[in-house]
């Protein structure tokens, strides 16, 4: 066949100017803001920037979170994953599933029942009051610094623990027993060894949740803690006319993450990890003692627990008529249930979130298949075929509060994608660039499972390029491609950074800003907004049930770096 095809190229043009304008243009727009002022290149918002006691204070919060959460995930992730993957005890498929169990919603939800939990009189001290442990009720959260930690490393353990199993299964036991001959065993194997052949999962770990715990809007708003860098820059742009130094913060931002990826990059590629035995061997599975066992599942039991209470919290807030310093609720009700559908900003939030996902779905699908489609089968010279897939993959690199704000500052004098009007075309637009890689992963791997053979015999017999597409390839890929558009769609119902930062009146509102606005409402607020979590929580639940089965894969596969 043709090694060169206008077809493609014309497709190529088509997606790669889609991305130019709506991932490159605004984030170069927010760096010509912040380093162009009066017509000349000007560092003088970062001056000023260093000179602001809050936003110094506020990168250093940043920073500290980012750091303990990263710390604490990563360990914690390593402890799981060694388990999981080193050894075999009967309730290990059980807790494949159960220690997923965090990402069936974003941390700020979990933020409403964490809150609930460790209230001056929430559960946790009603609970120990009743044990006499305590006499009077702790201000747990006096810090709240240490919840914004604590939810983070809750709901991102299961990427450290994916990325870290995933290196850890690709490690050729026979280097491992080759050290136990030389005398290397226990510790000192696994210092010297083990250890060093997983960096580059710990390495994908580390960058992966320090990025997103620096990047998080959602959690450190619903703690009213306003002293970090992306509440900063949220803030900012209310003002964005009037006051420059957002487009200043956000370049800080991307350039900060910028840093982290090529310094993490480097240090994990500096050492050789290449194992020439790893074709054609498996992973050796260690056996438990009974007592082992025992103590093992009793500590991942706990620790699931423990990453579901805010989950368990939620939905019985959302039940709950009257919670006040008891363990659980001591009444309950449907109420806040049928109020969801009554009152008119929870009502529009459903219909918005239901009419932006779906349109986000239906434009990331025919985006992500073209690029998709171009990238693994375009006649087109190698370099080409690259650049697409680099820019499709770029949206996972870039902070959502980061193209937010660039996509409120660049569009808002157009019409039409103006978020200053009616930003509906603005937020679809936004939720399909932002889950653009979800779906042209996801098509891709199902294009490499399909032979070119069967469409060049096609071709070859006469058919059309297109009638081809249509009606071979496509349907070969099926499974991929509603597997891709389910997943697609539960990730816009969740997504937070760019649905506070676009919409900005009520009646635009998607779900996830009205649990913001809603929570705000301490007399049923939070109530009313653990019910929209919930159903929020059984979205995305069983979308990645449907995903997976689709796919043909386990659910953790789906969210390895």
């Amino acid at each position: 066949m043709k090694r060169f095809s206008l077809g493609s190229l014309v497709l190529w043009l088509a997606t790669t100017t889609y991305l130019l304008v709506f991932l490159v243009y605004p984030i170069l727009y927010v760096f010509v803001r912040a380093f162009i002022v009066e017509g000349r290149f000007s560092l003088a918002y970062f001056y000023i920037m260093t000179g602001d006691p809050v936003l110094r204070e506020s990168i250093f919060n940043s920073f500290l979170i980012s750091t303990l959460s990263t710390i604490l995930t990563v360990l914690v992730g390593y402890a799981i994953a060694y388990v999981m993957v080193r050894f075999d005890f009967k309730l290990k498929r059980v807790f494949e599933v159960l220690l997923l169990l965090p990402f069936v919603v974003p941390p700020f939800v979990g933020a409403i029942g964490m809150i609930q939990l460790f209230a001056r009189f929430g559960a946790v001290n009603a609970f120990l009051m009743q044990l006499g442990v305590i006499s009077r009720p702790i201000d747990w959260f006096g810090n709240r610094i240490l919840g914004i930690v604590l939810l983070e490393v809750l709901h991102l353990y299961p990427i450290a623990y994916l990325n870290i199993a995933a290196a850890l299964s690709n490690i050729d036991p026979t280097l491992e027993e080759s050290a136990e001959t030389l005398g290397v065993k226990g510790l000192r194997k696994f210092a010297t060894v083990t250890f060093p052949l997983s960096l580059p999962g710990v390495a994908a770990a580390t960058a992966i949740v320090f990025i997103w715990s620096f990047t998080d809007l959602g959690t450190p708003l619903m703690f009213n803690f306003y002293k970090v860098v992306p509440v900063q820059i949220f803030h900012m742009a209310r003002e964005i006319y009037a006051n420059p130094m957002g487009y200043a913060l956000t370049v800080l931002v991307l350039l900060l993450i910028s840093v982290i990826f090529l310094g993490i990059k480097r240090y994990a590629t500096a050492r050789s990890y290449e194992m020439l035995g790893r074709g054609h061997v498996s992973v050796r599975l260690g056996r438990m003692g009974k007592t082992l066992e025992v103590l093992v599942s009793v500590l991942l039991g706990l620790w699931v627990f423990v990453a579901a209470l805010p989950h368990i919290s939620v939905i019985l807030l959302s039940f709950s008529e009257r919670w006040f310093m008891t363990i659980i609720p001591s009444r309950f009700t449907l109420e806040h249930y049928i109020s969801i559908f009554t009152n008119d900003l929870t009502s529009i939030s459903i219909r918005n979130s239901l009419f932006y996902s779906s349109l986000a779905t239906l434009l990331g699908l025919g985006v992500g298949l073209l690029t998709a489609y171009v990238a693994n089968r375009g006649k087109l010279p190698q370099t080409l075929r690259d650049i697409l897939d680099m820019l499709a993959m770029w949206p996972l690199a870039v902070p959502g509060i980061a193209l937010a704000f660039g996509y409120l500052s660049s569009f808002s004098d157009v019409p039409l994608l103006s978020a200053y009007g009616n930003p509906t075309l603005i937020i679809i637009i936004a939720y399909a660039t932002r889950r653009l890689p979800y779906m042209v992963r996801t098509i891709y791997a199902g294009l490499q499972q399909v032979h070119r053979s069967l469409e060049e015999a096609a071709v070859s017999l006469g058919s059309k390029p297109f009638k081809v597409v249509m009606q071979i390839t496509i349907p070969l890929i099926l499974a991929n491609i509603f597997a891709g558009a389910i997943l697609v769609f539960s990730e816009c119902m969740i997504e937070v950074s760019t649905s506070l930062m676009l919409a900005l009146r009520e009646e635009y509102f998607p779900m996830t800003k009205a649990i913001y606005e809603v929570s705000t409402n301490l007399a049923v607020g939070p109530e009313l907004a653990s019910a929209l979590g919930v159903i929020l929580m059984i979205v995305v639940s069983l979308s990645m049930i449907i995903t997976s089965k689709l796919m043909g894969a386990k659910m953790g596969e789906l969210f390895r770096a």
